[in-house]
């Protein structure tokens, strides 16, 4: 059983909610924000236009979530660094994170041209998706560096415990991005370049934001200042390699979840437009089972920079007692409630029946889910990367051989069953490294 399951007392559970509730509402913000963008554009008469955003939103997440590292590694190293109780370590490492996220977000505007052509070139998508998607696409891509400050500053937040924070930047972050969006497009009639503008704006004041609440919360932290030597060196080194480690992770968990939508396009635009729908209900479950597991990687963060195995086992046992509560609950409200949550999407009937046509499988997903996410969180808030990168390496190949065998079997049956075996690789793999972790407690007791 992981962590050597045990059932907490009040107080840890007090401690999981006080950390997760901010980051599950503000996760469900950000998938809020990506029903309202599907909504808008589902209000226009063809299914072209939700699967233009889809496309462009799927190009432009494969960025944001493959260099999703940056807000993982920061809450790993920085939880760590709170626990041992390193302030100048933790003024270092946001001023790192930072500089890392706006170097990456500069480098990618200047390959914006061939990675456009090659993205679209992949996914094959209709010659009306390709042409109002590569609208989006083009205006968006304007605002990665904004996007990645954000992960680096709430990965931060998150790591130091200021999870209220961290919830009050992304709520503005996505308010603003949804007043813009409705804006813009119902008001305006912009359209998709709408959509793509107003997320533009929206990024670089959420990093502004972002950086006021960070100096607002060092001006409450001890120790001395960061130095170019903290900010550097070996400190800065050592971030690259957890970093490097779960961006080979975050690479492949986001090719795999994107081949989801390249493999849609290629059954046509209803179906597109359909798993489109169908990848909100999921992205609504990972935000709020990610509550969990961030406060999970918090929670473990500090357990390892204190050298306490109750900790660990305490955060650990919490983590999954309320995973699984929420896992269960959004397997009775997809079995519910789908069928309304479909037609509020969406008014093209042909694109609503197939949707409800594979919304078993969304049924399906959270049991098997959940254990993937909260391993996730364990793994991030201890920092063993090298062993999330040689797991994901090998669930990769599992659901390679899961779509070559049971996609041309059932199309897009196969398809979404393709994607339960991918949920349930991740944590098969992750359980083979697990009990590394539990035992580095006791050469942490042994060390001097």
């Amino acid at each position: 059983m992981i962590g050597g399951f045990r059932n907490p007392d009040a107080h840890w559970h007090r401690r999981m909610w006080h950390l997760a509730w901010p980051i599950m509402l503000s996760n469900v913000s950000h998938s809020l924000l990506g029903a309202v963008d599907t909504g808008v554009m589902g209000r226009l008469p063809d299914p072209a236009y939700i699967g233009a955003v889809a496309v462009g939103s799927v190009i432009l997440s494969y960025f944001l979530w493959v260099f999703g590292f940056l807000r993982m590694a920061t809450t790993g190293l920085t939880a760590q660094a709170y626990g041992a109780r390193d302030g100048i370590e933790l003024r270092a490492l946001v001023i790192r994170s930072l500089l890392l996220a706006l170097a990456l977000g500069l480098f990618f505007i200047l390959l914006r041209e061939p990675v456009g052509d090659l993205a679209y070139a992949i996914i094959g998508a209709s010659a009306e998706v390709t042409e109002l998607g590569r609208v989006y696409y083009d205006i968006r891509i304007w605002g990665l560096p904004g996007a990645l400050g954000i992960f680096a500053v709430t990965g931060w937040l998150i790591g130091i415990q200021r999870t209220v924070s961290a919830l009050v930047l992304q709520v503005a972050y996505h308010a603003l991005n949804v007043v813009l969006d409705l804006l813009f497009v119902l008001g305006f009639g912009w359209g998709v370049e709408g959509v793509a503008l107003g997320t533009l704006i929206s990024e670089y004041a959420g990093l502004a934001l972002g950086g006021f609440l960070v100096l607002r919360c060092l001006s409450n932290i001890g120790g001395g200042p960061a130095t170019l030597a903290s900010i550097g060196g070996r400190a800065f080194l050592a971030l690259m390699a957890v970093n490097g480690n779960i961006f080979v992770r975050s690479f492949l968990i986001v090719s795999a979840h994107a081949y989801l939508t390249v493999l849609s396009a290629q059954f046509g635009d209803v179906v597109l437009a359909a798993n489109a729908i169908l990848i909100l209900f999921n992205q609504f479950l990972a935000q709020a089972l990610d509550g969990f597991a961030f406060a999970t990687e918090a929670l473990v963060g500090q357990a390892v920079g204190a050298r306490s195995r109750d900790q660990y086992r305490n955060a650990v046992a919490a983590g999954a007692i309320w995973s699984v509560i929420f896992a269960a609950a959004f397997t009775i409200l997809f079995a519910v409630g789908g069928g309304a949550i479909i037609d509020a999407l969406t008014e093209i009937e042909s694109v609503r029946a197939a949707a409800r046509e594979y919304l078993f499988w969304i049924v399906a997903a959270p049991l098997v889910l959940v254990w993937s996410y909260l391993l996730d969180g364990i793994f991030i808030g201890a920092t063993r990367s090298a062993e999330m990168r040689d797991a994901m390496i090998l669930t990769a190949l599992i659901y390679a051989g899961a779509l070559w065998l049971l996609v041309p079997l059932w199309g897009n049956h196969g398809l979404w069953l393709s994607y339960i075996v991918l949920s349930a690789a991740r944590t098969g793999t992750l359980m083979i490294y697990y009990p590394r972790i539990p035992r580095s407690f006791e050469a942490m007791s042994r060390s001097p």
